[in-house]
């Protein structure tokens, strides 16, 4: 099943599997390595649930829900 990384819950793992957005937005979070193909997992939620930080290739990227939700995902595990 197909998702978007911004409902991913803690310590979850799945696989980026394609970059939506505007252009701008697409090349930056590429640039951040949030390439398909590449597992990440959400490592931390702020209080107030937005930002969430991400581990991707041994970094921690924190984002935005309204960025999170340009990055569809899919459990590898289905």
């Amino acid at each position: 099943m197909i998702e978007t990384l911004n409902k991913l819950d803690l310590d979850k793992q799945v696989v980026i599997n394609k970059v939506l957005g505007e252009e701008v937005l697409k090349r930056r979070l590429l640039d951040l390595g949030f390439i398909p193909g590449v597992k990440t997992e959400c490592v931390l939620i702020s209080p107030f649930r937005d930002p969430k930080a991400y581990m991707i290739n041994n970094n921690v990227i924190a984002l935005r829900d309204k960025d999170a939700k340009n990055i569809e995902v899919y459990d590898e595990e289905d």
